[in-house]
């Protein structure tokens, strides 16, 4: 007799959270969900419905590392340590239920060597909108923080936009495009939330990624892969520990990296630095090629070395190098 009371008690809670549920979810269906099960069952369906019609924050949307692997393979020419480590970071960091801190990567080279194309493919593999999702932001420099005089104004603006959309999305992406042109007191405005703190004023920043694009220590790379190739080795034979030290000191010690001085060098916040290699006369082929296919247009050899034959290459004497990456490809080749 108890035990029939206890459950008959369990299914009137059960009822009246459902009829609790339904009100606030939809307050129209409140007579029709007014079944405990049901009405659990319907909000777990409005749920699924409303995010068909308007983009949701799942902070565990699928994510292959085969998928992102194979896009790095297939999409990112010449940058065998970018993508090495990217995949191991990304990776890592979407299988760890508890990170202890953001996902912080900072990415340098030279304008055309992929870093921007590869900002967009870990947004792709790790959201279906990638760049357009309204959980992925975009900052460039020279567009949203212009003004050296108004550093105290871009700092408050930017701590408040990053705190509003991690409150609505724990996993939400920030890119900062152009970190050579930032001033170096901005970004240090937002060192808390890369920290190591489980929460900042009752907000998890944990689940969120931020990714640094920079032309700062495009330099120091390119003294590096021009040694290696001078000793006659391969490029294939860097490895992150021949550019990562000293790229992290030369970014600190540079007054143009937007990371001059920086906390969040100091407080070892930046989880990798990434080098990308200048590129080779071979590398600025494989992106024309790549272009042709995504214009539908037929691999004309012919074309892929003219193309590539206008780009102009450095050392001097060497010419090893394309100056412009495969930055101009794709305004090249609508001439031809």
């Amino acid at each position: 007799m108890g035990r029939s009371r206890v459950l008959g008690c369990s299914a009137v809670l059960w009822a009246l959270l459902a009829a609790r549920i339904a009100a606030a979810v939809e307050p129209v269906s409140m007579a029709i969900a007014i079944g405990a099960v049901s009405a659990l069952t319907g909000f777990l369906s409005y749920s699924k419905v409303h995010c068909r019609f308007t983009e949701c924050c799942e902070e565990q949307h699928p994510f292959s590392a085969s998928a992102l692997k194979l896009d790095l393979e297939k999409k990112l020419f010449g940058q065998h340590l970018a993508s090495e480590v990217i995949l191991k970071a990304v990776t890592g960091f979407r299988n760890n239920k508890n990170p202890k801190k953001a996902l912080t990567l900072s990415l340098h080279g030279w304008a055309g060597t992929g870093k921007n194309f590869v900002s967009q493919i870990v947004a792709e593999n790790l959201n279906p909108k990638g760049l357009k999702s309204k959980f992925v932001h975009l900052f460039v420099s020279t567009l949203h923080f212009p003004h050296e005089q108004q550093i105290k104004l871009y700092q408050d603006q930017l701590r408040e936009w990053i705190r509003g959309n991690v409150s609505a999305c724990g996993s939400s992406i920030f890119i900062f495009d152009e970190m050579d042109k930032l001033h170096p007191r901005i970004i240090d405005a937002i060192k808390p939330f890369l920290d190591y703190y489980e929460q900042v004023d009752g907000i998890s920043y944990r689940k969120a990624i931020f990714i640094f694009l920079s032309n700062a220590g495009g330099d120091l790379i390119t003294k590096t892969a021009l040694n290696f190739w001078r000793a006659g080795k391969k490029r294939e034979e860097i490895q992150l520990k021949d550019l990562e030290p000293v790229l992290s000191v030369g970014v600190f010690n540079n007054k143009h990296s937007g990371l001059w001085h920086s906390g969040l060098i100091d407080r070892n916040l930046i989880d990798y630095f990434i080098p990308f290699l200048p590129l080779e006369y071979r590398h600025v082929k494989m992106c024309v090629r790549a272009e042709m296919q995504a214009r539908g247009i037929a691999v004309d050899e012919n074309i892929v070395t003219s193309v590539a034959d206008e780009m102009t290459f450095f050392p001097k004497i060497e010419k090893i190098y394309s100056d412009k990456g495969c930055k101009t490809v794709q305004s090249r080749l609508s001439f031809h």
